[in-house]
């Protein structure tokens, strides 16, 4: 009954999503209206005026039937939980809304809508209650070594089990460590859920059912500007968590960028420079805050603050380096056979350039500095398939221990 209810919530969410996605549609289309009936630098006369006064009404009643028939289905929607039963899987439902949250997360956020992600500890797919007792129950062979799984963008949990094979299960087996899985709104400024990922990794040092020895985390993508953001307020706010954390490993994590988004943010300006098509720019601009942090890989709050988001700028963030106590570990991918040439480098894993995944830049200070023995870079590889490599886990195997 609990799944279904919340598949039904769940509804109500998409629902609410698809009222203001209409309701942005139609706020498009006036606007494009509007410009081709007034065109710039002419005067407007009285038969452009009265077109344009019958075409407000007519976009007007088009929002308030949209959100007429919008709030009827959310009710009804709220019914159909006994219903509902297993239209799909779990699985396919977290899925959708982890994509949705990693492109929509913020509006989903400060929307209050329920298909936002609240960020929680996870294990077998389950959240994890972060009280002593309920994790001694939950977790009877708990060890002293914690391994946390941070997934990327537009993903959660469940999705570092891909094509049969689970970094997390594995290196439990091999190392004895305690693997458990973060789950979040990727959507969301990576200063926002490093300040959540902080406090609740705090949480969990102390709640632990045994006394922790260390703590090592292993991240995928944006997971890993998440961690990175996660330590930097950790030790700012003095927490405890900072001392037990030993090992953190990124895999195809863009320290200095994703060149997809900085070629999104030139679209983004391009639309804006034609009066006609300027609407359109409203389009692009509908992807998240934490979709725009990876532009350059921002980490803190003051990278963003007081910012135009969509603004054609430079670098700008503070470079933050790597924990000095913390052994830290860098996977890049090249989708040939050779990240030797400059397009191959460039183009990395399909999203994350190999420079950029190893934490090199053409700034000499802002350079992460690896050590040459913690890094590696994997042939034939796309950024998705960093996730099943029977290679990469070797590697991480190794350097766990």
């Amino acid at each position: 009954m609990a799944d279904q209810n919340e598949k039904a919530t769940d509804l109500q969410g998409l629902t609410r999503l698809i009222r203001d996605a209409t309701i942005g549609i139609v706020d498009l289309v006036e606007a494009m209206q509007h410009r081709v009936v007034h065109p710039p630098f002419l005067p407007t006369t009285r038969v452009q005026v009265l077109i344009t006064a019958v075409a407000s009404f007519s976009y007007n009643s088009i929002r308030r039937g949209t959100r007429f028939v919008s709030g009827g289905a959310d009710r009804a929607l709220g019914g159909l939980a006994p219903l509902l039963g297993n239209i799909k899987s779990k699985g396919d439902y977290e899925t959708l809304k982890a994509i949705l949250n990693g492109v929509f997360g913020d509006y989903l956020y400060h929307t209050g809508n329920p298909l936002e992600i609240e960020m929680q500890f996870r294990y077998q797919s389950e959240a994890l209650p972060l009280n002593r007792r309920e994790l001694s129950e939950r977790l009877p062979d708990a060890g002293g070594k914690i391994l946390v799984m941070v997934h990327g963008s537009c993903m959660n949990d469940r999705q570092w089990a891909r094509k049969g094979h689970n970094h997390g299960a594995l290196l439990a087996a091999a190392t004895g460590r305690t693997p458990v899985y973060l789950h979040y709104n990727s959507g969301l400024h990576i200063s926002q859920n490093g300040r959540k990922f902080s406090a609740l990794l705090e949480r969990l040092a102390s709640e632990w059912p045994v006394p922790v020895e260390e703590l090592c985390l292993l991240t995928h993508s944006m997971g890993g500007l998440v961690s990175r953001s996660a330590l930097y307020y950790g030790r700012e706010q003095q927490a405890t968590w900072p001392q037990l954390l030993k090992k953190m490993v990124f895999m195809g994590t863009p320290h200095h960028g994703a060149p997809l988004e900085r070629l999104g943010n030139y679209a983004d300006q391009m639309l804006s420079s034609f009066h006609y098509i300027k609407p359109f720019a409203l389009l692009g601009q509908a992807r998240s805050t934490g979709v725009t942090d990876m532009r350059f890989g921002n980490l803190t709050d003051e990278d963003w603050l007081g910012q135009d988001r969509f603004a054609l700028e430079k670098e700008q963030r503070q470079h933050i380096p790597l924990p000095e106590q913390t052994e830290c570990y860098a996977i890049a991918a090249v989708l040939g056979k050779s990240s030797v040439s400059r397009t191959a480098r460039i183009a990395g894993d399909g999203l994350v350039g190999v420079n950029s995944a190893l934490g090199s830049h053409d700034d000499p200070n802002r350079n992460l500095l690896f050590k040459p023995e913690n890094v590696f870079v994997i042939p034939k590889t796309g950024h998705l398939d960093l996730l099943s490599s029977p290679a990469v886990y070797e590697k991480v195997r190794v350097w766990m221990g």
